[in-house]
């Protein structure tokens, strides 16, 4: 590994080891704190959008390893702009030793990989979140053991955070269905990517418009905000087209009486997800979010301290 940029990037065995590797940080650090593998290491975060969870979860994760993060503003930068990524890259090559970055255009990300001498780390682009989908099956494995075989039924936008979903869950060996309005899918390419890798490892990739059919048997109902961060024009259409895709109690009831229930957050309560439901028995939410440090840690670790 020398990026990290996109689930579809790596093999299932190597998913599968960054999450055991997750899971052995976690207990690690609770039990005695974790050793200090990143002891002089520098990693720069570089942010287009703003973020919580995103943020601070990359900024302890490197503390708790030992090592620095460095925040950089998009004043500070101006990506693509002020200055070209190609240089940009090459610039911070010299001072630190990663760059993390969350943008608007996936492109940025692949140029800053391309020009770069040190890893980079996808926090977020329009079309993937792979540092999510880590996180995401992080929190499923704690639950179930395991990820092949579950039932994972996404409702709502098909948007960068279901990309990720749907790769994970292909890659681990459990069947996707998804469940979104006409006209908001999945972006092509990564559905015939999820498609493909589901057929190597035996599972199914379901395209439904109904949510109740979607979470039907479902171990695990995901859902993220109807309008993302750049979709605020689009805001008033869909909050008249989603409201059937809300996760409620009843849509709940009607999946495994086990059901896990995801959310990326940050949440719009009353639109995509209910109160009852977010802080509800079936919800895992803030377990998922604390996840991010985590399985963040294994990704820095296996880039950055050798592991």
């Amino acid at each position: 590994m020398k990026d990290f940029i996109a689930i579809e990037d790596y093999s299932s065995s190597e998913i599968q080891e960054l999450l055991d590797l997750a899971e052995n940080l976690k207990n690690e650090w609770k039990l005695q704190g974790n050793r200090q593998i990143l002891a002089n290491k520098t990693l720069a975060m570089i942010f287009q959008k703003p973020s919580l969870r995103t943020r601070i979860s990359f900024d302890m994760a490197m503390r708790h390893l030992g090592g620095d993060a460095l925040y950089l503003s998009p004043a500070e930068i101006g990506l693509g702009k002020r200055e070209s990524i190609a240089d940009i890259a090459r610039v911070m090559s010299g001072y630190v030793d990663a760059l993390m970055a969350r943008v608007f255009e996936h492109e940025h990300i692949l140029e800053l990989a391309r020009w770069s001498s040190i890893p980079v780390i996808n926090g977020l682009s329009d079309y993937n979140h792979p540092c999510q989908a880590l996180a995401d099956a992080l929190t499923i494995q704690e639950k179930f053991g395991t990820l092949k075989g579950l039932n994972v039924a996404y409702v709502g936008d098909g948007n960068n955070v279901a990309v990720s979903l749907l790769h994970i869950c292909a890659k681990l060996g459990a069947n996707f269905a998804i469940a979104n309005p006409e006209g908001f899918d999945l972006n092509e390419r990564a559905l015939n990517s999820g498609k493909k890798i589901a057929q190597a490892t035996g599972c199914l990739v379901t395209i439904l418009r109904d949510p109740h059919q979607a979470v039907q048997n479902a171990q695990v109902i995901y859902t993220d905000t109807w309008t993302s961060m750049g979709q605020e024009d689009e805001a008033r259409i869909r909050e008249k087209v989603f409201p059937p895709y809300q996760v409620n109690a009843k849509l709940v009831s009607e999946a495994d009486s086990d059901v896990i229930v995801m959310h990326c957050l940050p949440a719009h309560r009353g639109h995509e997800l209910t109160d009852d439901v977010a802080d509800g028995s079936h919800s895992v939410i803030f377990q998922q979010a604390h996840n991010r440090m985590h399985a963040q840690k294994a990704i820095l670790a296996r880039l950055l301290g050798g592991l």
